[in-house]
């Protein structure tokens, strides 16, 4: 299963998201749809950042299924996009996937964070 931990701060800044483990999704001989999604989505999202002129701090482990985006200072415009969209097109993979593959949490976090 996946994990998605999105952070906001207390005033409702994105503060980065943290994704953990396989989906798990894969059917026999072939590849992880959901995983690849996942990695899609959240890699287009920080990418997107840094179009938008945005440095996003990254630490990735592909073999463990890990990746953080940590958002540092105050999200600019394009960044609160970019992350609404990541929110909410990772919500409607976990209703259409199941939470048994895609969990999606929110934490709050300090604003100095």
């Amino acid at each position: 299963m996946t994990t998605i931990v999105i952070e906001k701060s207390q005033s409702g800044a994105y503060k980065g998201f943290t994704c953990m483990g396989h989906a798990g999704f894969a059917r026999k001989g072939k590849p992880d749809i959901l995983c690849s999604a996942v990695s899609a989505v959240s890699f287009h999202t920080i990418n997107g950042m840094e179009i938008a002129g945005q440095k996003p701090n990254v630490t990735s482990n592909e073999s463990t299924g890990f990746l953080r985006c940590e958002i540092p200072g105050e999200p600019n415009e394009g960044t609160r996009i970019l992350m609404d969209a990541f929110a909410y097109t990772m919500k409607e993979l976990s209703k259409e996937y199941g939470e048994k593959f895609l969990q999606i949490q929110f934490k709050e976090v300090k604003d100095n964070a």
